[in-house]
């Protein structure tokens, strides 16, 4: 039963940082989008009036886009407790960088 726990859990938390991941791709295209809107309407010699609405549905987007990274941060945090609660307090998922956690570290100690 712990080994389908953990392999429940496998499959989460991969789901999980794949929505991590496209939602801060999508928050730094919108970025890119917001900046470019800004410097080429600059660089056209254009008035501030000029696609003001666009920017500010760009703009919007982006504000969405940032609550959504919220959102799945709360979800991460969230799921961390559910890990604990089902047995599961230690769970390394893939080979790269772990994530931080919200557990609190090891105090550190003088050694000789």
């Amino acid at each position: 039963m712990l080994n389908k726990r953990r392999q429940a859990a496998m499959k989460v938390a991969e789901r999980l940082h794949c929505v991590e991941d496209a939602i801060d791709q999508a928050l730094a295209r919108a970025a890119e989008l917001n900046a470019t809107l800004v410097t080429a309407r600059s660089d056209a010699g254009l008035s501030a009036i000029v696609g003001q609405d666009a920017f500010e549905g760009a703009a919007s987007a982006f504000a969405a886009l940032a609550r959504a990274r919220g959102d799945i941060v709360e979800t991460h945090r969230r799921l961390t407790e559910t890990k604990i609660q089902i047995g599961l307090r230690t769970l390394a998922v893939g080979d790269e960088a772990s994530k931080p956690m919200a557990e609190q570290p090891l105090p550190l100690r003088a050694v000789a």
